[in-house]
């Protein structure tokens, strides 16, 4: 079984970055495509991006195209999401996950789930 680690959260000034960070453990999770979600107070998780196991192909929310990038080392096993330009829309704890199903863009796709980790940005 798959477990999954976030770091990289904490507070940041509008207009700021962050760069999370998603480990594997105990094993690879090569062959499995990773995505980011994330849940603001009071809404529901939302899908942020994905990637596929290859590395090459992924997908954004169009709340976060083109502010976020979505990438991943297979030879240290993690996944990153850098955060560019944050906004205080984008505060919530963000997760990470793991599925099989390509181009997976609903959390009822992905099979693992990490704690996740908290992003809050000051106005």
């Amino acid at each position: 079984q798959v477990q999954l680690l976030e770091s990289g959260g904490g507070l940041v000034q509008a207009g700021g970055s962050l760069r999370l960070s998603c480990a594997a453990t105990p094993r690879t999770f090569n062959g499995y495509n990773m995505g980011w979600f994330r849940q603001a107070p009071g809404k529901e998780r939302e899908f942020v991006a994905y990637i596929m196991w290859t590395g090459v192909g992924s997908l954004y929310a169009d709340s976060v195209k083109g502010r976020f990038t979505i990438s991943r080392d297979t030879a240290k096993n993690t996944a990153s999401l850098q955060m560019n330009s944050l906004q205080p829309s984008d505060t919530a704890v963000y997760y990470c996950a793991a599925t099989t199903t390509d181009h997976a863009i609903v959390e009822d796709q992905y099979d693992y789930w990490g704690q996740g980790t908290q992003v809050i940005v000051s106005s």
